[in-house]
């Protein structure tokens, strides 16, 4: 029973984080980049072309009906929300047969959180209780909105979720296609920001902020994700290795490896011990270190995929 709870739990707080995620990246879009008229990747990008592409086509009644329910829209165009959810709908009918059950529930709610993201007016709030949100260059609204773009997704996919959008056809192609993810990725959203170039008012300028801007979200989830992920190994060479062994397995909670070492000027035989932990746990086995032998060597390299 309380492993079942336990495993409830983890689910919830998975969920809770991946909403808390998909709200940063909403609230970048929504204050830095829409404002700005540039066109990103993703289903974000295709629902930001729709609504640059019919300003002002909508009719009085439509027009009036969205701002009422309060959806975000630019000069009377179709709302992200709108278009957002139903690109989402369409991708998951067509890909459904072929994608896994759990990935499908994780991005059918990454798809809603953030269409309901995109539905609260972030930059009216801020104006209403706050005063009057700050006015950025296009290149500095570009730069900050990646960054937390970025970030959002970065919590997001650390918690194995999705916002959805052409994510969706990205894993549908690897599945069947065996194309690495980063490029089909990278092919779908270069295609949709150069096609957001096309448009009346738009040009070589949107463009170039656009692929500045995918530019900084990639390198942002690199980041992220992989800070997430960095660990250090540990050499320590010292004669009190079974008292620091024991130290660090007691008191720093880590695993420890013993290793059979020859010093080759000495030609005596050594215990090595071996330790990963955490780059921000690496001050605590220093310190254990040095307080049971000030004279061990200590050697520290980062790894990756532990």
């Amino acid at each position: 029973m309380k492993d079942r709870t336990k495993v409830i739990w983890e689910k919830v707080k998975d969920y809770v984080i991946i909403a808390f995620g998909l709200m940063i990246y909403a609230l970048a879009w929504n204050v830095f980049i829409f404002p700005n008229g540039v066109t990103g990747g993703g289903a974000t990008g295709i629902s930001a072309i729709v609504m640059y592409a019919t300003q002002g086509m909508l009719s009085p009644g439509w027009e009036q009906f969205f701002e009422n329910i309060g959806m975000y829209s630019q000069q009377g165009g179709v709302p992200i929300t709108v278009t957002y959810l139903l690109l989402n709908i369409v991708f998951l009918l067509i890909t459904m047969h072929a994608l896994g059950r759990e990935f499908i529930i994780r991005t059918l709610y990454g798809a809603v959180v953030v269409s309901l993201w995109f539905w609260i007016p972030f930059r009216d709030l801020y104006n209403a209780h706050i005063g009057v949100f700050p006015t950025f260059d296009p290149f500095m609204s570009v730069i900050m909105g990646g960054v937390l773009i970025g970030i959002g997704m970065g919590i997001c996919f650390s918690r194995q979720g999705s916002s959805g959008g052409t994510d969706i056809l990205v894993k549908f192609i690897n599945k069947h296609h065996k194309i690495p993810v980063g490029k089909a990725m990278l092919f779908i959203d270069t295609v949709i920001i150069i096609s957001g170039g096309f448009l009346p008012g738009k040009g070589l300028e949107s463009i170039t902020y656009g692929l500045i801007m995918l530019l900084v979200i990639s390198y942002t989830i690199d980041m992220y994700l992989n800070g997430l992920r960095q660990s250090v190994q540990f050499f320590i060479f010292s004669n009190h290795y079974e008292e620091i062994a024991e130290t660090i397995t007691v008191n720093a909670h880590r695993g420890v490896t013993l290793l059979d070492g020859k010093g080759w000027y000495t030609k005596k035989n050594i215990q090595v011990i071996t330790v990963l932990t955490r780059r921000s746990e690496s001050t605590a086995i220093f310190r254990i270190v040095r307080d049971i032998d000030p004279e061990a060597l200590i050697s520290q390299a980062s790894v990756m995929g532990v």
